[in-house]
Order: structure tokens, then C-alpha cells, then sequence
């Protein structure tokens, strides 16, 4: 099927959450042509030594939802994986911080890349992370 059908049946319960999801206590919430929202509560069980939740709790999210963006424009049998992403953090999440939304957006796109963009954001529209992402494109048809 195409990547937004997958996705929205995804959403729609018909497909068990990944085990990494479920791990990082995250969830695809939305989901359209090029865009991807995923949500999560930071708690305490993601954090570092330094009392704030790991980078890569981010990162996932991030990874994730940019992921899923450039997923949702796939057709059937295409394929994607992440060749590299970059992030920049604004500011700590914490528990305290409160449910956040990492939002991907497709960029472009052409036969064998897309590039998208994601950032996390808090309920107040705050910004604590940033990044890009290039992935490499196998089409099913040539």
C-alpha cells in the first residue's frame, strides 16, 4: 500500500506500534501528504546524568517524524531509510516540560532523496529542537 495509507491505518490502531515507540513512550498522532506529527511526555526514565531528558529522546522523535513525512509521500513498494540528520537543541526538555509534538515536513523530493525538516515544540508552541534530514529513496518502479 502507499506510505500515507500505511501511516493512517497506523494511527487507526489496525497496526501494532513499533517496539522502539513503545520504548521511547512515543506516537504517531498525524499524519498528511509530507508531514508527519509524532508526540511524546518527556519523564524522568529519559533522562541523562546531567537531569534532563537525553538527546536522544529528540533525536528519535525527530528521526521519526521526519521519517514518516518523507514515508507518507511513498508509493506502493517504495522504500526509504535515513542516510544522515542533523539537530540543534534550543533548550532542555525535562518531566516538567509536558507533552511536545515532533513535526516532520518534507522539503523536496525527487526520485532517489528527500530532504525534510522537524522540530519539537511544547503545547505553547515553544521550539527546543531543530533538524534536517536527507534519506535515500528506492523506487519500486524504475
Amino acid at each position: 500500500m502507499a506510505g500515507l495509507e500505511l501511516l493512517q491505518r497506523a494511527i487507526a490502531g489496525e497496526f501494532p506500534p513499533p517496539p522502539i515507540a513503545m520504548l521511547m513512550d512515543i506516537r504517531l498522532t498525524e499524519v498528511e501528504k509530507g508531514r508527519a506529527v509524532f508526540t511524546g511526555t518527556p519523564q524522568e526514565f529519559h533522562y541523562n546524568p546531567l537531569g534532563t531528558v537525553h538527546g536522544g529522546y529528540g533525536a528519535t522523535l525527530l528521526d521519526s517524524a521526519m521519517g514518516c513525512a518523507v514515508h507518507s509521500t511513498l508509493d506502493p513498494g517504495d522504500l526509504y531509510t535515513t542516510l544522515e540528520f542533523k539537530i540543534n537543541f534550543m533548550r532542555a526538555l525535562t518531566h516538567e516540560t509536558g507533552l511536545v509534538q515532533g513535526i516532520g515536513t518534507v522539503v523536496t523530493a525527487t526520485r532517489t532523496t528527500a530532504v525534510a525538516e522537524g522540530k519539537i515544540v511544547d503545547g505553547e508552541g515553544r521550539i527546543y529542537a531543530f533538524a534536517t534530514t536527507t534519506c535515500v529513496i528506492r523506487r519500486a518502479t524504475s
